[in-house]
This record gives structure tokens, sequence and C-alpha cells, in this order.
């Protein structure tokens, strides 16, 4: 008799996952700035809290609680600015040496892939022929228009949240259940110290990419190797965009001051290992250490946020398992998954 339970339990939870699957892909236009508005509130909120104790009113603290991301936020864009008007002026020299080198590149290309020089250039023409070119240009405009539109949602649904919090938290407790009721304002202050301990868990992992970029640039004797390691680890806060806008920087130098072509591409070389650690070694053990959640459940979740909703799933969804684990840490019926997610 609890063969047919347990195959119903487990159908039952298999629906229920595929309905919340569906829900968050259909529903990202509305979850993805929701809940990074969310992430803020909660990120701000004892901040807002300690201004309000210092008798400001609630609407007066949470415009500066937010007037400093504001500020942190227009720190990054003025440091992109900067690092593309220094890039800007070895433009030509970086054009010029380019077009000398590249018939030796296209060689290289025909000796090593057997892709004759002729198939190259027939694959450059047809790749910067108008539709392809209009077809880029058009995804980049709708990529502005929606990042946009979601910077602009963000910084409202975070006022919303802070303003409206005793509402909100009144709604969760009528919501729960009576064995809830009495675990569920210690659980929501560990959800707050958790959001905590992922934002400290993300600046730890900006200053270990920095460093290791730095000692590979100085390995390979890059001028200003310190400079540019840091500006790429703080860059990489804009997922792949920056990280590839700001390692033009030093792969031009690299270019520009040695004689070799090797450098540039051991500029390549190092950027992408420690990329490549960063996303599943070191992100996944910092973060989740953080959290207290398994290196194994953290690489599970970024792989799935990317799949449902990309770059924002992929920062989004580990708080969300710290969330999930805090949960599973009081709800017997969630044990299961709790020993799943575990450190």
């Amino acid at each position: 008799s609890t063969q047919p339970y347990r195959t119903d339990k487990i159908v039952q939870y298999l629906l229920a996952s595929v309905c919340i699957v569906f829900l968050l892909y259909t529903g990202r236009s509305l979850f993805i700035p929701l809940f990074f508005g969310l992430l803020i509130a909660i990120v701000l909120y004892p901040v807002c809290k300690w201004l309000e104790i210092k008798k400001l009113p609630r609407s007066l603290a949470i415009a500066l609680s937010l007037s400093i991301v504001m500020i942190l936020m227009a720190a990054l864009v003025f440091l992109f600015a900067w690092q593309w008007q220094t890039f800007s002026k070895d433009i030509p020299m970086l054009r010029d040496k380019l077009a000398a080198s590249l018939p030796g590149i296209q060689q290289w290309i025909d000796a090593t892939f057997n892709i004759s020089i002729t198939s190259q250039e027939n694959y450059w023409q047809q790749l910067m022929s108008a539709g392809n070119m209009q077809s880029f240009v058009q995804s980049i405009i709708r990529g502005i228009i929606n990042g946009a539109f979601t910077m602009l949602l963000v910084p409202v649904f975070a006022a919303l949240f802070l303003y409206n919090r005793s509402t909100f938290v009144a709604g969760i407790m009528a919501m729960a259940g009576q064995s809830m009721k009495a675990k569920l304002p210690p659980l929501l202050k560990q959800v707050t110290h958790s959001y905590h301990k992922f934002i400290r868990g993300m600046v730890m992992v900006y200053i270990i990419v920095g460093i290791l970029n730095s000692v590979g640039l100085l390995l390979l004797g890059i001028e200003h190797a310190i400079l540019f390691g840091m500006l790429t680890a703080i860059m990489t806060i804009i997922p792949y965009v920056g990280i590839i806008l700001s390692a033009l920087l030093p792969i031009s130098v690299a270019w520009i001051t040695k004689d070799s072509a090797l450098y540039p591409l051991g500029v390549i070389a190092i950027f992408t290992i420690v990329q490549y650690l960063e996303a599943n070694i070191i992100f996944p053990s910092v973060v989740g250490s953080q959290l207290n959640v398994s290196t194994w459940a953290t690489l599970v979740a970024i792989l799935a946020g990317g799949i449902l909703w990309g770059v924002s799933g992929m920062i989004l969804f580990i708080p969300f398992l710290g969330i999930l684990k805090l949960f599973s840490d009081e709800i017997d019926s969630l044990k299961p998954i709790n020993l799943l997610l575990s450190r």
C-alpha cells in the first residue's frame, strides 16, 4: 500500500516541478526585474533600517539607500568609459599591425586547419554581409532596450519592497500554516543574513579573480599587469560583455609592446583559464560556502538559471538556492532536499 502512495507523491512533485519551471520561463520578463529588486531590497534593508532609527522618514531612507547603489553603478559606467577611451587611442596602431599580420595569420590557418585563404575571405564576406550585420545590430538594439527597461524597473521594485515590507511580511505570515508561524520570523532574518553572505562571497570571488589575472599578466611581462587584472575582474560584474571588452585593453597592449603574437594569445589564454576556474570552481566553492550549500548544487543552480533566465538566472538562482536550503532546514517534508543541498 505504501508503494502506490510513494508513486503518487513522486508524480505530484514532478508535476509541480514542471509547472514551476514553465511559470519561471514564460514569466521571466516579470520575474527577473522583480527578483533583482527583491535582492537589492534585502541587501539594503539594514542600511534603510539604520537610517530610520536615526529618525529619517522611510521614503528618504529608501532614497538614500538606493543612491548608494546608483553611485556604484555610475562608477562602473565611468570605469567602462575610461577603459574604452584609453583603448581607442591604440586603435589606429592596432589596425595597422593587424593589416600587416593578416597574411601571416591566413597562411597559418591554411596550414593548420586546411582552410584556404579564398575560403577564409568568402567566410568573412558572408559574415559581414548586409543581412548578417542588420540582424546583429537589431539583436544588440533589442538587448539594450530590454536591459534598459529592466534597469528602470529594478529600483522601482526595490523601493516598493522596502517601503511596503511590513505588508509583505504580514502577507507571508497569513499564508503560512500554524506550524510555520513561530518559525517564520527567525527564518526571514536568516534569509536576509544569507543574502549578505552571498554579496560578501561575490566580493571575495572578484578579489580572487583579480589576483589570478594580475599574476598571469605579471608572468607574461605585460605592462600595468595589476591594474589590468583588477579592472578585468571588476568588469566581470557585467557578465560576458564585461570580460570581453575589458580584456581588449591588455590584449592590445601586449600586441603593440611585444614582438611576438604569442603574448596576446597568452593574455587570451590567461583570461580564458581564469574565467573557467571562476565559473566552475571559485564561484561555486566560495559563494556556496557562504550560503552553506554544496558545490555541485551551486553549479546546478548556475546552469539551470542560465537555461531559464540567461545570465540573470545565473546570478539570481544562487541566493534562491540558499533560501531553499534555509527552509529545508526547518520543514520536515523538505529533508530529502536538505540532504542534497547541504555541504
